[in-house]
Order: structure tokens, then sequence, then C-alpha cells
């Protein structure tokens, strides 16, 4: 019948659909496309070892889009940081690309902590309505959140 993983993304693809979470049900889609042509095993190892890297590429350019397009300049650079919201900006993007890179280490690390993320997050998108932004910041936050659990359960212990 329907292997365990199969499953698992249908229940993911309902939960996407619930949420109205399209990044999710066009990820299922394609993971499921992947495994009806029975290409998991060539596609899915790339996937898993690039698959943060790419996005990221992705992410990057689509960030950096505004610029390309002539939309953001030098002029609207300089006029942003007259603001104190823009410091504040610039600040809190360091800190999660920073936060971010430990992210990273702790799911090379700890793969199995993917799942827990993946379940907070479409918790988080279903429930409270939020948006998933991503495992790497989730998972940069968690590192945060286990070294200070870590430090005060030595502490105390």
């Amino acid at each position: 019948m329907f292997a365990q993983s199969t499953i698992f993304l249908f229940i993911l693809l309902l939960l996407g659909f619930i949420a109205k979470n399209q990044a999710i049900m066009i990820a299922v889609y394609i993971l499921l496309g992947i495994k009806l042509f029975q290409i998991e095993d060539k596609v899915l190892p790339y996937l898993q070892a690039k698959g943060i890297s790419l996005g990221v590429i992705v992410i990057t350019i689509a960030v950096l889009a505004p610029i390309a397009s002539g939309e953001i300049g030098f002029k609207e650079l300089l006029e942003s940081i007259k603001s104190y919201y823009a410091w504040i900006c610039l600040a809190a993007g360091m800190f999660i690309a920073y936060v971010a890179r430990d992210g990273l280490s702790l799911l090379a690390s700890d793969p199995h902590l993917t799942t827990a993320l993946v379940i907070g997050t479409i918790i988080g998108v279903v429930v409270l309505n939020g948006v998933a932004v991503g495992p790497l910041i989730g998972a940069g936050i968690a590192y945060l959140l286990i070294k200070a659990a870590d430090f005060f359960l030595q502490f105390f212990a």
C-alpha cells in the first residue's frame, strides 16, 4: 500500500492546505512527484545535502532583485539610514544571520531535530496563523535556547 513516508507527506499536505501555506503544499507536491516517478534514490540525497544552500541562494536572489532592477539604489540606502527603524532592521538582520549559522551547525550535528522543527513550524502556521520562515532560523533560535537551558541546568546541577 502506501509507505509511512508517503502517508506522512499526505498529512503534511493536508495541514498545509488547512493552514493555506503554499510553500508547504508545493514542497510536498514536489516530494510526492519525486516518489511517484521513483527517483527518490537519486534526487533526495542531493536535496538533503544541497537543498538548504540552494534555498539560501534563491532567497538571496529574491532579496537582491530590487537592487538589480534599480528599484533600490544608493539614494534609497542613504535615505533609509536616517531612520532608526533602518538601524534596528540592520541589527536584526545581522543577529538572524548569526543565529541561522548556529542553526545550520545544529541541524548538521543532530538532523533528527529537523522533524521537531518542521512539526513546530506547521503547528505555528496552522494554530497561530504564523509564517513558515525556514528551518535555519528556527534551528538557530533552538540552538540559543538549548545552550541557555544547558547553562542553567549545569548551574543548578
